[in-house]
């Protein structure tokens, strides 16, 4: 079988086209070089290994031997894959936007040897359709306007380049108030749907800090509308098929406006980001159905996405069998075999027809309450959870004997930190030592694996670490150690944190502009250096920076964090409240700040009900730290968070805000009353 040079590579999307009659390079200097020495433009395309379309292209246009003929012929072809490269893909994603007013993947973009782009555009077929020139007639008509028409390419490219400088134009700083939450929710509660929550229309996507930034703003102004919408929000996403019913877990976006039909492939970012909501949701409502959704996804990422040294992979692939959806969804006859007696129940609750609810099959998505379900039955509502917990462990045991979907089993930083975090946001709300154990053993793992000579790597499969670390890395890693700290209070978690935050700001930050780079300064140089404010399916590296440089200054007192995170918050506050659909983690941060963070200090973990009592509670605005033995305060006892602070025989907790603290308060009702 053909090889090319991606079979030298470890991420499993270039291994996916290793194979491909596509003479493929990876981005380095021998293609880069290639392109110089032989003054042939370069063929870029870059996607991800779960991604749908990349998959239909490659089939259809890499995959067919004429076209790569043609390609081999007369371009440097050359495969990215962007959760390896996120500067990359920013980059030429601005350059998409520029162009077509839209983005995604798969990227296809015709660049200059000097990597100046001068056409782009997504996911290309083969063929002329519909008035629609075909991938094939692109490469011929760009490659006779390279060898013809030089100075129009030039002028195409030049044109690129100016409006891709404009895009990272400084921004006037706004003054940091609470007319910014204010205007901010409104704008974002305009976006809403209100029938089945979320944001704007199909496709509908998770957006789980928007909803956490609805919670933050219904506390902060006491206007239960924000509450109950972000509630409906997680409620119809919990119930519908973006949510895997049986197996835990979320799909990437909903195709449809009632979370039904799910793109079906698992993102970790996803089972990341989106438990932290139903945790906040449960604090919020003590109701116990939040904590299931967050249990089963948190279950599914140990259960299935979890490494032997306790890292997490990247995604599940949306298709099986070449058919996208094959593994998740049933026939109504097939379960009444797996099921017998209990199917009609079972079938009843989940929406499971003989026609099914989409394309001929079911997916499992839930629309009745239990006691409905219990009327129909003429049995209580703990028999009808019993026989449905039942079933469904059935139907999963069942499940797994498929093929399943390809699993992306590369190790990223920055989506590992965010796992960390949910599992730390997990054990608070669940006590179930098994998710503290989770995110330790992953620290661990970053630390052994990932932390070279004082900087992080991003990435890391079968052994080999690689691509120095991005501000995401850096960012989310720094929160990720935090969230550890705050339940474990041990020295190195806190040293750690502030020497990569210390790192940051020495090889990130840019002072002129008042943000930090996506890349440090000693990174491979591209046509630009890129930036990335947007709060989208990710996080920000910008706005969870802010969030973690304001962390730091809380615990060490230093004002350099503190400078550094108002800065970044002033240049985007006004842009945030204009479009917060684009911003809810940086508007969480600014929440916080306005309403200057509760340091809750807990000494002395002993007494069991008051911790429980602060985890469970829904406050968004504290950095609470829960002091186990004397010999954790005493190697803590520098940071000014805990200066004078004693260890105590029974447990103590201190309640700190705006330089005041409490005396030592000793009961559950003394800590409500002062909070």
């Amino acid at each position: 079988m053909v090889e090319n040079n991606l079979i030298n590579e470890t991420s499993p999307y270039l291994l996916q086209h290793a194979h491909n009659p596509v003479q493929w390079y990876g981005w380095n200097d021998e293609a880069l070089k290639k392109a110089k020495d032989e003054n042939k433009p370069i063929f870029l395309s870059i996607g991800y290994s779960s991604c749908h379309w990349c998959h239909v292209m490659a089939h259809e246009s890499f995959e067919n031997e004429e076209v790569a003929k043609f390609m081999n012929e007369n371009f440097v072809n050359i495969k990215v894959d962007r959760e390896e490269r996120p500067d990359i893909d920013d980059v030429y994603q601005k350059v998409c936007q520029i162009a077509t007013g839209q983005g995604g993947w798969p990227l296809s973009i015709f660049l200059t040897p000097d990597q100046k782009p001068f056409y782009v555009g997504t996911y290309f077929p083969v063929l002329d359709s519909y008035g629609r020139l075909g991938f094939g007639s692109i490469c011929r008509q760009l490659s006779q306007a390279w060898k013809e028409k030089p100075k129009d390419i030039e002028k195409s490219a030049e044109n690129f380049l100016d409006a891709l400088h404009k895009t990272e134009t400084l921004k006037v700083p706004s003054k940091l108030e609470r007319a910014i939450l204010d205007e901010a929710a409104m704008n974002l509660f305009q976006l809403g749907d209100s029938a089945y929550g979320g944001f704007g229309s199909a496709p509908k996507f998770p957006n789980a800090a928007n909803v956490s930034f609805l919670f933050r703003y219904a506390n902060l102004s006491g206007l239960s509308k924000f509450n109950e919408f972000a509630l409906k929000t997680l409620n119809k996403m919990a119930k519908g098929g973006i949510f895997d019913q049986i197996g835990g877990g979320f799909h990437r976006y909903s195709t449809d406006a009632r979370w039904l039909v799910p793109h079906f492939e698992k993102m970790l970012y996803d089972n990341a980001l989106i438990p932290v909501s139903y945790a906040e949701a449960y604090q919020i409502t003590k109701d116990p159905f939040y904590l299931d959704v967050l249990q089963k996804t948190l279950d599914f990422i140990l259960r299935e996405m979890t490494s032997s040294k306790g890292s997490f992979y990247s995604a599940y692939d949306a298709d099986s069998e070449g058919i996208e959806g094959k593994f998740y969804v049933w026939k109504k006859n097939e379960i009444k075999e797996i099921l017998g007696n209990d199917a009609d129940l079972f079938c009843l609750y989940f929406d499971v027809t003989d026609g099914g609810n989409w394309e001929g099959n079911n997916i499992l998505c839930n629309n009745l309450n239990i006691s409905t379900v219990a009327f129909n039955f003429g049995i209580s509502e703990e028999k009808v959870r019993e026989i449905l917990k039942s079933c469904s462990e059935k139907l999963l045991r069942v499940r797994s004997t498929r093929v399943p979907p390809g699993v992306d089993d590369k190790i990223l930083v920055s989506w590992n930190s965010l796992m960390i975090t949910a599992f730390a946001k997990g054990y608070r709300v669940t006590n179930d030592p098994k998710y503290l154990i989770a995110a330790k053993t992953c620290v661990a793992f970053i630390e052994k694996n990932l932390y070279v000579n004082g900087k992080l790597l991003r990435t890391y499969k079968n052994g080999t670490a690689k691509i120095d670390g991005y501000l995401e890395d850096y960012s989310y890693f720094v929160n990720a150690l935090l969230d550890v700290f705050e339940i474990e209070p041990e020295l190195n978690y806190l040293k750690l944190s502030l020497k990569l935050g210390h790192h940051l700001v020495d090889h990130f930050w840019d002072s002129e502009n008042n943000s930090f780079f996506m890349t440090s300064d000693n990174h491979e140089k591209l046509i630009i250096r890129p930036k990335n404010n947007y709060d989208l399916s990710l996080p920000s590296g910008n706005s969870v920076s802010a969030f973690a440089m304001l962390r730091l200054y809380h615990m060490s007192q230093e004002q350099k964090f503190l400078d550094i995170a108002t800065k970044i918050m002033e240049s985007q506050a006004q842009i945030a409240a204009e479009n917060p659909f684009g911003f809810g983690h940086l508007l969480n941060t600014i929440s916080i700040y306005l309403e200057k963070p509760v340091e809750i200090t807990i000494i002395n973990t002993e007494n069991y009900e008051i911790c429980k009592s602060l985890f469970s509670n829904y406050l968004p605005n504290s950095f609470m730290v829960a002091i186990q033995n004397s010999s954790q305060l005493e190697n803590l006892s520098k940071y000014p968070f805990f200066t004078g602070k004693i260890f105590q025989d029974k447990t103590s907790v201190f309640i700190c805000k705006d330089f005041t603290c409490s005396l030592p308060l000793h009961t559950i009702d003394e800590i409500n009353s002062y909070l």
